[in-house]
């Protein structure tokens, strides 16, 4: 929701789009400065990623110079003109280009779906979380509000009466052998929530993930989930 954003703002607005670019729509007119992973919806390699620029904020580059001294690896302008050599392909430090290979190959796999087929299905995926989340009676949104609700990094909260009853690190203990049983099984990895989050359950639902492959790792962890839960 950009609609907070003013048209005629007078600083920028800058966007973390991590998780967000390429699932979803980006009102343009409202963002002067977006990043972006090359992992994420891509499916590339982690620590990479992108910086896209609105004409407002290349000229905010080139008017201000901070009082402090500016890491070389952060200086986007020499003299009082952007860089733009290092927008044409040049680079500070020299990336792998493995990486870059594979970034390529990320790209041509999205180019041959396209963007409103990379949104469609990231969206699809939350709509087959959020069918199951609505016929499970033990599970619940971490984000209540649909309109904060991430189709991406979708997060749940295990509300179980025996399961909620458990303390913090007895709760961490039961769902990771959870987890643990369905990343065994090479059904689903990773799906244990943020570290600092309540201790639950997240799913990449991102376009690098199939529909058909979501449904089965949710019926395996309903399965796993209600034969452990019988012998509490």
């Amino acid at each position: 929701d950009c609609n907070w954003i003013p048209a005629d703002r007078e600083g920028l607005s800058i966007c973390d789009a991590t998780s967000y670019a390429f699932a979803n729509e980006v009102d343009w007119s409202k963002i002067d400065v977006l990043t972006f992973s090359w992992q994420k919806c891509l499916g590339g390699e982690a620590a990479h990623g992108m910086m896209i620029l609105s004409p407002k904020a290349v000229a905010r580059l080139e008017s201000y110079d901070p009082p402090w001294p500016m890491p070389k690896i952060f200086r986007l302008k020499k003299g009082d003109k952007i860089s733009k050599a290092i927008f044409d392909g040049d680079v500070i430090n020299t990336p792998s280009m493995l990486c870059v290979e594979d970034y390529l190959d990320a790209l041509d796999w999205a180019g041959k779906i396209g963007i409103d087929g990379l949104i469609k299905k990231s969206k699809s995926n939350l709509k087959v979380v959020e069918d199951w989340v609505a016929k499970t009676d033990w599970i619940e949104f971490l984000a209540d509000d649909p309109k904060v609700r991430s189709n991406t990094s979708v997060c749940l909260n295990v509300i179980h009466p025996k399961v909620a009853a458990m303390g913090p690190d007895e709760k961490s203990k039961f769902l990771k052998s959870i987890t643990s049983d369905l990343s065994k099984k090479n059904i689903a990895h990773d799906i244990n929530s943020y570290k600092e989050a309540p201790a639950g359950y997240r799913f990449w639902c991102g376009p690098t993930v199939e529909e058909s492959d979501l449904k089965v790792a949710l019926a395996e962890l309903e399965k796993v989930f209600n034969e452990k839960v019988k012998n509490l």
